[in-house]
């Protein structure tokens, strides 16, 4: 990647559509970002079984269902307004910064 930070169309809190994979069709909730391997984790997708041992933090063990990360490039932001997944476009705004828009609407999503 090199010491370059890569600007993602999607934060965390957006709510997404999967449109490739496993879990394609499916909307949910971004709860975490990670950018160094281009993922993102969602609220309830992509679950996968880990298999842990018996430890002082699980003194159970057993196996462990939890959600895995999602390529980005198979993610698009779920726009409220229209109830459907749109690209993104950035849009100046007066105080120099950039808002994030849905490119069906133009609808701003903040945050």
């Amino acid at each position: 990647m090199g010491s370059q930070k890569r600007k993602f169309h999607i934060k965390s809190g957006d709510t997404v559509y999967v449109n490739a994979g496993r879990e394609r069709g499916k909307t949910g909730k971004v709860i975490k970002m990670l950018p160094e391997k281009e993922k993102a984790v969602i609220e309830g997708l992509g679950i996968v079984k880990r298999h842990t041992r018996p430890s002082q933090r699980d003194p159970r063990g057993g196996i462990i269902e939890k959600e895995a990360g999602i390529h980005i490039s198979n993610l698009m932001l779920y726009c409220k307004r229209c109830s459907s997944p749109t690209r993104v476009g950035r849009r100046r705004v007066e105080d120099g910064g950039y808002v994030r828009y849905c490119k069906k609407c133009g609808e701003e999503i903040r945050g």
